[in-house]
């Protein structure tokens, strides 16, 4: 059966949540939204497309920063609303040059930062 990203359950602002997971230590490094072109153009060419909401347009991951998301494979879950996509992470996945976006804990009630700038 052909993919077809329009068959995919977006939200009113035409977006669906994507979470990426480095494909080697399975570590979930960030969650982005796509739209369904955003969803094409990460499988016609292999770089992980998100779309920005607070720019309003496409997002090649690592595009200015250097810091790329290669697709490995992209999976669906069952309600067709949130996408999988595993990844050859180079360099930070956040913005913040950490290696994950999940670096804050909350622990016995408290927010402990678990890891520190790397790049």
């Amino acid at each position: 059966m052909t993919f077809d990203p329009t068959t995919l359950t977006y939200n009113d602002a035409g977006l669906i949540p994507v979470i990426a997971q480095d494909a080697e230590t399975l570590e979930v490094l960030m969650m982005a939204w796509m739209n369904a072109e955003a969803v094409a153009k990460t499988l016609e060419t292999g770089k992980v497309t998100y779309w920005s909401r607070s720019r309003q347009a496409f997002w090649i991951k690592g595009e200015t920063s250097g810091h790329t998301q290669a697709l490995v494979a992209m999976r669906v879950d069952c309600d067709r609303d949130c996408l999988l996509v595993t990844v050859r992470q180079i360099g930070a996945a956040c913005h913040t040059m950490r290696r994950t976006c999940f670096y804050t804990g909350v622990e016995t009630g408290e927010e402990v930062e678990l890891m520190v700038p790397e790049f």
